[in-house]
């Protein structure tokens, strides 16, 4: 038996003990058995809920601008907000669902302006399993009380949006940049909700990448274990050596590899096999990120499946076997989200 199969069998075994245990993966809809999630990709990380102002005041504050006023409106648009268009984005859904989606991890929080009731319709119109995230982004995006809540205020708030709402996951939580005071104090009580509700993480790390390290020391100080998170936006730290990459494999942790189905491509799928031949396809978690009207299928772009449709092939045609892309995009997900609700 080879070391892939060993550890197939291994996190199969895993699978089974946390079924046997009570274990369920919480969709906006209704909680789900892991092994319900077995027919296809679970994408991690996307974005089927912003509100329309969020992405113009994203796109100003990475180019270095400090206010929402200065990214300006949202563009203009002969129709509603595509991320407002029940019909349209439930089309999307059933497109991503017959090119091998089974269930995509919605990113957003009120401080991105989802909506949660909308996931819901998009879910029942669709049929598309989808999970919400809850929490905080990153400072620019806080809302303004998070700045004098202490931090035991701000893990009471945590939990009491894990306990009154239909959320699977903390997440997208973020550092903007190098990360500042005022997001270790929300790390710090997201991991102490952690601790409350059981519910996984998932981060937003500063491009390229940093603050990943920091990021996993502080959870692991607050007591997560490093296989209840996932490190996200690795991809954007290029580095062939991927030596940031194994070292936080090496710990436990999931890393992402969320950007997917463009040019930037070419650079992370050689740092892909090099975690694989390093041993490290467990710790792996693929998603796309999708956050822009022209990605959509509607609009000629690749769609919520791209990552499957798009940055897989690529991956397959640098030799990475099939057993092994299984186990990304179908196994390490449900792994990852798959948590016992406590008592």
């Amino acid at each position: 038996m080879t070391r892939r199969e060993a550890l197939t069998v291994l996190a199969a075994g895993a699978i089974s003990q946390a079924k046997a245990a009570g274990a369920i993966i919480r969709t906006v809809l209704k909680d789900l058995p892991p092994e319900a999630l077995s027919g296809g990709a679970t994408l991690f990380h996307e974005h089927l809920s912003l509100a329309p102002d969020f992405m113009p005041k994203w796109i100003g504050l990475a180019r270095g601008q400090n206010t929402a006023t200065n990214a300006g409106p949202a563009p203009p648009s002969d129709g509603p907000f595509f991320m407002q268009d029940a019909d349209l984005m439930a089309d999307e859904l059933r497109a991503a669902s017959n090119e091998g989606v089974a269930c995509i991890v919605d990113g957003g929080h009120p401080d991105m302006g989802r909506d949660l009731n909308f996931l819901k319709k998009l879910s029942m119109q669709s049929g598309l399993p989808i999970v919400a995230g809850c929490g905080y982004y990153s400072e620019p995006f806080y809302p303004p009380e998070i700045a004098s809540m202490s931090e035991d205020q701000i893990t009471r708030e945590l939990v009491r949006q894990a306990r009154t709402q239909p959320v699977g996951a903390f997440g997208e939580i973020g550092s903007w940049g190098d990360i500042t005071d005022l997001e270790r104090k929300v790390f710090r009580a997201v991991g102490k909700a952690h601790l409350q509700t059981n519910l996984p993480i998932f981060t937003h790390t500063g491009i390229p990448g940093k603050s990943a390290m920091e990021q996993l020391d502080i959870l692991e100080a607050a007591g997560v274990k490093p296989q209840r998170i996932a490190i996200g936006h690795m991809g954007n730290l290029v580095d062939q050596k991927v030596e940031v990459h194994k070292a936080l494999c090496k710990r436990g942790a999931f890393i992402g590899f969320d950007r997917q189905g463009g040019p930037g491509d070419a650079r992370q799928v050689p740092m892909v096999v090099a975690l694989i031949e390093a041993g490290y396809a467990d710790n792996l978690l693929f998603s796309s990120d999708l956050s822009s009207a022209n990605q959509l299928k509607r609009n000629g772009g690749a769609g919520y499946a791209k990552t499957v449709t798009v940055f897989v092939p690529k991956v397959r045609e640098a030799g990475v076997k099939e057993a092994t892309l299984h186990g990304i995009l179908v196994d390490n997900p449900r792994r990852f989200l798959a948590f016992v609700p406590p008592r």
